[in-house]
């Protein structure tokens, strides 16, 4: 049986990363400290500086990912007095100049969000999942991630009229389209881009952590069984933790030695109930 590897490593990623080879990696799935976020751990970017910082770091990414791979990038704008910030929007821009495809964008509806106000508007209750690629035919196996159809089955479906039989046959290939008819009789059906995990609250560990379903919902999309998944802003390590319940290889690279420590003591702690199907490196 093939082992697997979870390697965890300590230091400035745009170093680390440069020791990883080139078209290795399969899935790259992280959330960098959002622009004057976590200022006493990582140091605080501002926003007219994020692109300048970042891009280092993309061009490490763009070239340990294989042609076939994916990049998810979970960030946020931040609002400052009344108005929003584009650094977002400029790093997509950059990141696109830089060789990146923006293939896709995914909202992470927050929805055990607590309530709040502002003067000028409502509490945030989503964030970016931003997906970029090498290469427009990218592996990805939507099958595994399919939802049961829901009540939708005895609502919209039960009552067509003619012209959801016949309208918009797909020009993509898929032989769904707009006709409606054709989801009849079946129990799953492909999610939308907007996906929905509760917040991880009261953590003593991190200041920022994923939830578990966040990378778990992409490595099922973009990788199979033995496939690389790096996160180079690792934290305290969901993402090696999840790759490795999930049977896949992964790297994470984190700079403070205290989270580095937390992520490895997680392994070690999943390998002994995965000893008997599993080896990992760490």
């Amino acid at each position: 049986m093939q082992e697997i590897q979870t390697k965890i490593l300590l230091g400035d990623n745009k170093e680390v990363l440069r020791q990883l080879g080139e078209n290795s990696i399969d899935l790259i799935v992280t959330s960098p400290p959002y622009a004057d976020r976590r200022k006493q751990t990582y140091g605080g970017v501002k926003p007219e500086k994020y692109v300048e910082w970042f891009l280092p770091i993309g061009q490490q990414l763009l070239r340990v990912l294989k042609p076939t791979g994916t990049f998810i990038l979970n960030i946020k704008e931040k609002a400052e007095k009344r108005e929003r910030s584009s650094y977002v929007l400029e790093l997509i821009l950059a990141l696109r100049n830089q060789g990146w495809l923006w293939t896709e964008e995914f909202i992470w509806h927050k929805k055990n969000c607590y309530p709040g106000k502002w003067p000028n508007r409502f509490r945030d209750a989503w964030e970016r999942l931003l997906q970029f690629n090498k290469a427009k035919n990218f592996a990805m196996y939507q099958e595994d991630v399919m939802v049961p159809i829901g009540d939708w089955a005895n609502g919209r479906l039960r009552n067509l009229s003619a012209i959801d039989k016949v309208r918009d046959n797909s020009k993509s290939g898929s032989g769904f389209g707009k006709n409606i008819s054709n989801w009849l009789n079946r129990d799953k059906v492909y999610p939308t881009n907007v996906v929905q995990f509760a917040t991880v609250c009261n953590n003593k560990n991190h200041s920022a952590v994923f939830p578990e379903e966040l990378p778990e919902w992409f490595i099922k999309l973009f990788t199979k069984k033995y496939d690389w998944v790096l996160d180079p802003f690792l934290g305290s390590g969901t993402t090696t933790e999840v790759a490795q319940r999930m049977e896949r290889n992964s790297i994470g690279i984190e700079i403070v030695p205290e989270y580095v420590e937390m992520a490895k003591a997680k392994v070690m702690q999943k390998e002994q109930s995965l000893f008997h199907h599993n080896r990992v490196s760490i």
